[in-house]
């Protein structure tokens, strides 16, 4: 034997709606429910001008975004797309080009961006795809942005974003806590 419970709201000891179902399957949830794991808010940007890099400083790479997160909990979910790549150079046949995630001025994941081994004057390249979850802690506009390095340099050594002028995206997601 089955047993149904069939509602249309349910309401907590404050009398407000948790949960109200129209009747035919569609269920929408009261301001009272908490929306743990749901994508509060997406902003993309992007850039297709190709920016080199000699340095072993980081580097601005002209690929930014601004979030404002609705709650301090809230966490953000970040994509970087790119087209990456370098040139190892006359003298040397090693090159190692490293990506930096910052959020203000604050760097909180670095990747590898662009590996090359045991070729003098090579150049290689390819699409490259970064992500990390951050907890910025905060309903402040928060800026994240993408930087370029080189591990050594000199002997023409160069690293290359949005190589060729590719389309590069920096795409900022609040998931809400």
């Amino acid at each position: 034997m089955t047993s149904k419970l069939k509602v249309n709201l349910i309401n907590d000891s404050g009398d407000n709606n948790i949960i109200t179902s129209d009747g035919s399957g569609n269920v929408t949830l009261g301001t009272a429910f908490p929306a743990v794991g749901k994508i509060g808010q997406i902003v993309t940007a992007t850039t297709s001008t190709e920016v080199s890099n000699t340095s072993t400083s980081y580097a601005d790479v002209g690929l930014s975004a601004s979030i404002t997160p609705t709650s301090t909990s809230s966490k953000v979910f970040v994509i970087v797309s790119s087209s990456l790549a370098g040139t190892t150079g006359s003298g040397s046949n090693n090159l190692l080009s490293l990506i930096q995630l910052v959020r203000g001025s604050t760097s909180i994941a670095e990747y590898l961006g662009t590996r090359i081994d045991g070729v003098t004057n090579m150049q290689s390249g390819g699409a490259c795809s970064y992500t990390d979850l951050d907890s910025p802690s905060t309903t402040s506009a928060t800026t994240y942005k993408v930087q370029q390095k080189l591990s050594t340099s000199g002997d023409g050594r160069t690293s290359f974003f949005s190589f060729n002028n590719r389309l590069s995206t920096i795409t900022l997601m609040e998931v809400l806590a």
